[in-house]
């Protein structure tokens, strides 16, 4: 929906569906009363995740004109997309396989040119749209050999400018403003925000900007900017959370180089301060457990005494650390509810998205604002409401937020 701060809608990547048909099947089994709940006076836009199977059947014409056709009905529409995860994201062990195939492969580059070749035809008038997507693979495959690492980074950057020339064809062909969002995360070969804007200015752009010259034959200062146009950051607020980053000292660092926030993920982890006697960190190491589950990775970033931060690959690679008494804090990856701050003994990183949606209301750095939450099934029972009805909370918390904190 249309706020004074922006656009804000939820990711179907909560939805099931490798398949177009069965993601399109949730899609109408839930939006209308999502819609329904938090926007029925005004159109109402979705954050599309389209896994690349899907993908294949929603480029023919007639599928994205039955698509089209539904949102008209609905009231829907879409400017933004996730193509992040590849293939599967439900009901199948995930992991670190959600970055393949990473961006040194033309699978990759194929299947995100498609993705906004179908976003080009969806996204209404007056709108940019984006699509967000891997921060270029999983380190720990790369990070073994300094040259395997160079090499990696630099075949993955010049997919990515590859993208980026596309997406300036289409704005110069269509009108239309169209960008790659790149998202940070731990364990991403970009992870946190310093070493997205390093890579930025000292890869992206001097590379692009050569590539730009060359084949587009624009000027440098012209190529930068179409550069910076159609590359954006990602602001997952999870992933920046987990980090232990300065939000607003973050933002501003992107503003100082010209880098643009494509869209701000609005999302929540486990966080908790650690006690120090012992049998309350046992406590706390139980509690944790009790959200494990096999799908996905759920990376821990420990703050020592010191400001150290260690990073452990998966939870239960932390576990053996956590009576370790220079450790005074534990955050880690799960995107639970944004409208959850306690969980019992754990918390969740609900303050940070307070902060984040304060600087967006300061001065809005995005149109796009997308809750992303889809560890549903690790709540206590209490809290599993029905899918629209979560997400209608959800939504509705980020607008009393934005609403009453203004």
């Amino acid at each position: 929906m249309i706020t004074a701060y922006g656009q804000l809608t939820y990711c179907t990547n909560i939805h099931g569906g490798e398949a177009w048909d069965q993601h399109f099947e949730s899609l109408k089994m839930h939006f209308p009363k999502i819609k329904q709940a938090v926007s029925p006076a005004q159109p109402m836009g979705i954050g599309l995740r389209v896994a690349n199977l899907a993908s294949t059947l929603l480029i023919q014409p007639e599928r994205l004109d039955e698509f089209k056709n539904w949102l008209t009905q609905v009231g829907g529409y879409v400017f933004t997309l996730n193509g992040f995860p590849f293939g599967a994201f439900h009901d199948t062990r995930v992991k670190a396989e959600v970055h393949t195939p990473d961006w040194t492969t033309a699978e990759r580059l194929q299947y995100t040119k498609r993705l906004f070749a179908i976003l080009t035809q969806l996204l209404p008038e007056g709108m940019d749209g984006g699509i967000s997507t891997s921060p270029l693979g999983y380190r720990h495959l790369y990070n073994h050999d300094e040259t395997v690492w160079r090499d990696m980074r630099k075949r993955a950057t010049v997919h990515m400018i590859d993208v980026a020339a596309y997406l300036h064809r289409i704005r110069e062909e269509q009108g239309k403003e169209l960008h790659l969002d790149i998202e940070p995360e731990p364990d991403g070969v970009l992870e946190t925000g310093p070493e997205f804007i390093e890579w930025f200015t000292q890869e992206l752009v001097p590379t692009g900007v050569k590539h730009f010259s060359e084949q587009l034959g624009m000027a440098p200062e012209e190529a930068e900017k179409a550069l910076k146009r159609h590359v954006r950051v990602c602001y997952d607020v999870c992933h920046f959370a987990l980090g232990y980053e300065r939000h607003r000292m973050v933002v501003n660092d992107l503003d100082r180089h010209g880098i643009k926030i494509g869209k701000f993920q609005i999302s929540a982890a486990l966080k908790v301060h650690l006690p120090e006697k012992g049998a309350d960190r046992a406590a706390i190491g139980a509690a944790f457990q009790a959200f494990d589950e096999p799908t996905y990775l759920h990376q821990v970033l420990a703050r020592q005494k010191n400001g150290e931060v260690r990073r452990y690959k998966d939870l239960p690679d932390a576990q053996d650390a956590l009576q370790d008494p220079d450790t005074e804090e534990w955050r880690s990856h799960f995107h639970v509810p944004v409208f959850l701050e306690d969980l019992g003994l754990l918390q969740s990183t609900q303050s940070d998205i307070q902060e984040v949606l304060a600087i967006q209301r300061e001065h809005p750095v995005t149109r796009h604002l997308e809750v992303e939450t889809y560890t549903w099934g690790v709540l206590p029972h209490e809290l599993q409401l029905p899918i629209a009805d979560s997400i209608s909370r959800e939504l509705r918390w980020v607008l009393q937020e934005m609403e009453t904190r203004s």
